[in-house]
């Protein structure tokens, strides 16, 4: 493939990608606070709630998801640290990373994934952090796979970006703190890289069965 369609095909999988496409917030449509999210503003109110770690962190996460992203970015991740710093004394984003509970570290890795989902480079070293405190739980692990899955894909490495979340999905051992029908709408879009760890004519034969 030539230069140009690299960058081609580089720039429509962004547009269609693990933190933009995967929208397992639906399912947790009558929650006030996703539906508050659906305004696209963090609200006083969705930072309290995003903040508060006695909500399930399945559902916080279905805020962030429903808040969503666009190509030029959002503040949303300043928006939060900057509240944390207030509300708990963090210094800065180093001291959060150093510091912060696995709630507050998913929930700063998930806002600062979809800030800037072109860069996750931060975003994944939060998550990663996060998961580290809070191992057992499906929720933790596959939002830290879906933002480890967005730089895969830029890399073009997309038998990965399937592997990533499917081996949170066979980790029989987790949590299962998410709603099923969530998960499944996980499922249903990154399943479509399933066929790029296939051989090129096994490949290719999937495709003619089609």
């Amino acid at each position: 493939m030539t230069l140009c369609g690299l960058m081609t095909l580089g720039m429509t999988v962004l547009a269609d990608s693990p933190l933009t496409t995967t929208e397992f917030n639906r399912p947790y449509s009558e929650e006030q606070a996703v539906i508050e999210a659906g305004k696209g503003t963090l609200t006083p109110y969705l930072i309290s709630y995003l903040a508060d770690e006695s909500n399930p962190a399945d559902v916080r996460m279905a805020v962030i998801n429903r808040l969503g992203w666009n190509t030029e970015g959002t503040a949303n991740d300043s928006i939060f640290l900057e509240y944390l710093k207030e509300a708990r004394g963090y210094k800065d984003i180093h001291d959060l990373m150093d510091n912060g509970t696995a709630g507050e570290l998913l929930t700063m890795a998930y806002l600062t994934a979809m800030a800037d989902y072109f860069d996750v480079t931060l975003a994944t070293e939060i998550a990663e952090k996060a998961v580290s405190k809070n191992p057992g739980s499906f929720t933790f692990n596959i939002i830290c796979a879906l933002i480890k899955a967005q730089t895969k894909l830029t890399e073009f490495d997309w038998c990965e970006v399937y592997n990533l979340t499917n081996r949170v999905r066979e980790n029989s051992s987790l949590v299962q703190d998410m709603k099923p029908e969530a998960m499944a709408k996980i499922f249903e879009y990154m399943d479509q890289y399933q066929e790029y760890c296939l051989s090129p004519d096994d490949r290719k034969d999937k495709r003619r069965r089609r």
